[in-house]
Protein backbone atom coordinates (compact mmCIF):
# COMPACT_ATOMS: atom_id res chain seq x y z
CA UNK A 1 0.00 0.00 0.00
CA UNK A 2 1.21 3.63 -0.24
CA UNK A 3 0.96 7.21 1.40
CA UNK A 4 -2.17 8.85 1.76
CA UNK A 5 -2.60 12.20 3.07
CA UNK A 6 -5.82 13.84 4.74
CA UNK A 7 -7.27 17.27 5.50
CA UNK A 8 -10.47 18.47 6.87
CA UNK A 9 -13.07 20.65 5.33
CA UNK A 10 -15.78 22.79 7.52
CA UNK A 11 -19.24 22.66 5.53
CA UNK A 12 -22.67 23.97 6.14
CA UNK A 13 -23.36 19.85 7.08
CA UNK A 14 -20.52 19.72 8.88
CA UNK A 15 -17.10 18.66 9.01
CA UNK A 16 -15.74 16.71 5.96
CA UNK A 17 -12.52 14.63 5.71
CA UNK A 18 -10.44 14.62 2.47
CA UNK A 19 -8.17 11.64 1.63
CA UNK A 20 -5.17 11.88 -1.44
CA UNK A 21 -2.76 9.59 -2.24
CA UNK A 22 -0.80 12.62 -3.17
CA UNK A 23 -1.90 13.22 -6.51
CA UNK A 24 -5.90 12.29 -6.67
CA UNK A 25 -8.71 12.68 -4.46
CA UNK A 26 -9.32 9.16 -2.81
CA UNK A 27 -12.04 9.61 -0.46
CA UNK A 28 -14.43 12.52 0.64
CA UNK A 29 -16.30 11.81 3.79
CA UNK A 30 -18.37 13.28 6.36
CA UNK A 31 -17.66 12.86 10.27
CA UNK A 32 -19.62 9.97 11.58
CA UNK A 33 -20.77 8.92 8.03
CA UNK A 34 -21.30 4.88 7.69
CA UNK A 35 -17.88 3.49 6.11
CA UNK A 36 -16.00 6.65 6.76
CA UNK A 37 -12.62 5.81 5.42
CA UNK A 38 -13.63 2.23 4.26
CA UNK A 39 -11.54 2.48 1.44
CA UNK A 40 -8.26 3.19 2.76
CA UNK A 41 -6.72 0.82 4.82
CA UNK A 42 -3.10 2.38 5.63
CA UNK A 43 -2.54 5.77 8.08
CA UNK A 44 -3.27 8.48 6.63
CA UNK A 45 -0.79 11.69 7.28
CA UNK A 46 -1.91 15.13 7.73
CA UNK A 47 -1.31 17.67 4.82
CA UNK A 48 -3.34 20.25 4.30
CA UNK A 49 -0.60 21.89 1.79
CA UNK A 50 -1.94 19.05 -1.56
CA UNK A 51 -2.65 20.59 -4.61
CA UNK A 52 -5.40 18.87 -5.02
CA UNK A 53 -7.02 19.52 -1.38
CA UNK A 54 -6.95 23.09 -2.23
CA UNK A 55 -8.44 22.47 -6.33
CA UNK A 56 -11.19 20.49 -4.06
CA UNK A 57 -11.77 22.80 -1.14
CA UNK A 58 -12.29 25.54 -4.02
CA UNK A 59 -15.27 23.09 -5.81
CA UNK A 60 -16.45 22.40 -2.65
CA UNK A 61 -16.60 26.09 -1.93
CA UNK A 62 -18.66 26.84 -5.17
CA UNK A 63 -20.91 24.12 -4.67
CA UNK A 64 -22.25 24.92 -0.89
CA UNK A 65 -22.28 28.29 -2.09
CA UNK A 66 -24.88 27.42 -4.94
CA UNK A 67 -22.79 27.14 -8.05
CA UNK A 68 -22.35 23.98 -9.92
CA UNK A 69 -19.12 22.72 -10.65
CA UNK A 70 -17.42 20.00 -12.91
CA UNK A 71 -16.71 16.84 -11.64
CA UNK A 72 -14.14 17.15 -14.69
CA UNK A 73 -12.15 19.80 -12.79
CA UNK A 74 -10.96 17.13 -10.20
CA UNK A 75 -8.44 14.58 -10.24
CA UNK A 76 -10.76 11.86 -8.59
CA UNK A 77 -9.24 7.66 -8.04
CA UNK A 78 -11.56 6.12 -6.11
CA UNK A 79 -10.87 2.96 -5.13
CA UNK A 80 -13.09 0.26 -6.29
CA UNK A 81 -13.68 -2.98 -8.57
CA UNK A 82 -15.01 -2.60 -11.82
CA UNK A 83 -18.14 -2.54 -10.95
CA UNK A 84 -18.07 -0.03 -8.72
CA UNK A 85 -16.17 2.38 -10.66
CA UNK A 86 -19.04 1.85 -13.65
CA UNK A 87 -21.89 2.42 -10.87
CA UNK A 88 -19.73 6.04 -9.75
CA UNK A 89 -19.01 7.19 -13.15
CA UNK A 90 -23.17 6.99 -13.98
CA UNK A 91 -23.80 9.07 -10.55
CA UNK A 92 -21.06 11.30 -12.73
CA UNK A 93 -23.27 11.66 -15.21
CA UNK A 94 -26.64 12.47 -13.03
CA UNK A 95 -27.00 16.38 -13.47
CA UNK A 96 -27.28 18.67 -11.04
CA UNK A 97 -31.31 19.06 -9.88
CA UNK A 98 -32.06 15.63 -11.12
CA UNK A 99 -32.13 12.25 -9.05
CA UNK A 100 -31.70 8.37 -10.69
CA UNK A 101 -33.26 5.62 -9.43
CA UNK A 102 -31.40 2.41 -8.21
CA UNK A 103 -33.56 0.70 -11.16
CA UNK A 104 -32.48 3.08 -13.93
CA UNK A 105 -28.85 2.53 -13.14
CA UNK A 106 -29.24 -1.42 -13.30
CA UNK A 107 -30.93 -1.23 -16.38
CA UNK A 108 -27.66 0.85 -17.64
CA UNK A 109 -25.68 -1.29 -17.17
CA UNK A 110 -27.49 -4.38 -17.35
CA UNK A 111 -27.82 -3.50 -21.10
CA UNK A 112 -24.38 -2.60 -21.37
CA UNK A 113 -23.67 -5.97 -20.25
CA UNK A 114 -25.39 -7.94 -22.55
CA UNK A 115 -27.79 -8.90 -19.47
CA UNK A 116 -31.88 -9.29 -19.33
CA UNK A 117 -31.60 -7.70 -15.88
CA UNK A 118 -29.45 -6.64 -12.80
CA UNK A 119 -29.98 -6.40 -9.37
CA UNK A 120 -30.95 -2.70 -8.03
CA UNK A 121 -29.53 -4.01 -4.77
CA UNK A 122 -26.03 -4.68 -6.60
CA UNK A 123 -26.58 -1.35 -7.74
CA UNK A 124 -27.00 -0.11 -4.17
CA UNK A 125 -24.14 -1.48 -2.46
CA UNK A 126 -21.81 -0.07 -4.99
CA UNK A 127 -23.78 3.37 -4.46
CA UNK A 128 -23.40 3.06 -0.88
CA UNK A 129 -19.74 2.71 -0.71
CA UNK A 130 -18.95 5.61 -2.32
CA UNK A 131 -15.89 6.86 -1.10
CA UNK A 132 -16.31 10.37 -2.55
CA UNK A 133 -19.19 11.56 -1.12
CA UNK A 134 -20.62 14.93 -2.71
CA UNK A 135 -18.60 14.76 -5.36
CA UNK A 136 -19.82 11.81 -6.97
CA UNK A 137 -22.98 12.53 -6.69
CA UNK A 138 -24.58 9.52 -4.68
CA UNK A 139 -27.49 11.46 -3.20
CA UNK A 140 -28.81 11.94 -6.56
CA UNK A 141 -30.00 8.22 -6.41
CA UNK A 142 -33.35 7.84 -4.74
CA UNK A 143 -35.91 4.26 -4.66
CA UNK A 144 -37.99 3.81 -7.15
CA UNK A 145 -40.95 3.84 -5.22
CA UNK A 146 -39.68 7.98 -4.17
CA UNK A 147 -37.80 6.60 -1.00
CA UNK A 148 -34.93 8.53 0.31
CA UNK A 149 -32.60 5.42 1.04
CA UNK A 150 -29.47 4.36 1.47
CA UNK A 151 -27.13 7.88 2.11
CA UNK A 152 -24.51 6.68 4.59
CA UNK A 153 -23.99 10.27 5.02
CA UNK A 154 -27.78 10.05 6.97
CA UNK A 155 -31.34 10.85 4.86
CA UNK A 156 -31.39 14.38 6.38
CA UNK A 157 -28.26 15.20 4.57
CA UNK A 158 -29.50 13.70 1.65
CA UNK A 159 -32.44 15.77 1.44
CA UNK A 160 -30.24 19.20 1.95
CA UNK A 161 -27.75 18.43 -0.94
CA UNK A 162 -30.74 17.60 -2.78
CA UNK A 163 -32.70 21.03 -1.53
CA UNK A 164 -29.61 22.94 -2.19
CA UNK A 165 -29.28 21.46 -5.86
CA UNK A 166 -33.01 22.44 -6.46
CA UNK A 167 -34.81 19.07 -6.44
CA UNK A 168 -37.70 19.46 -4.66
CA UNK A 169 -37.80 16.93 -2.30
CA UNK A 170 -41.41 17.03 -1.30
CA UNK A 171 -42.32 14.38 -3.56
CA UNK A 172 -39.78 11.64 -1.76
CA UNK A 173 -40.20 9.98 1.64
CA UNK A 174 -37.90 8.73 4.31
CA UNK A 175 -38.77 5.01 4.52
CA UNK A 176 -39.39 3.37 8.15
CA UNK A 177 -36.60 1.07 7.71
CA UNK A 178 -33.43 1.75 5.44
CA UNK A 179 -30.04 1.13 5.65
CA UNK A 180 -28.46 4.19 6.22
CA UNK A 181 -30.89 6.11 8.28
Amino acid sequence: MGTYYKTNYSSPLGIFTMASDGKNLVGLWLEGQKYFGGSIEDVMIENDRLEVFTLTKRWLDEYFGGQKPEISRLPLSPAGNEFRQRVWQILCEIPYGKVYTYGEIAKTIAKEQGKTRMSAQSVGGAVGHNPISVIIPCHRVVGSNGSLTGYAGGIKTKIKLLELEGVDTSRFFIPEKSSAL
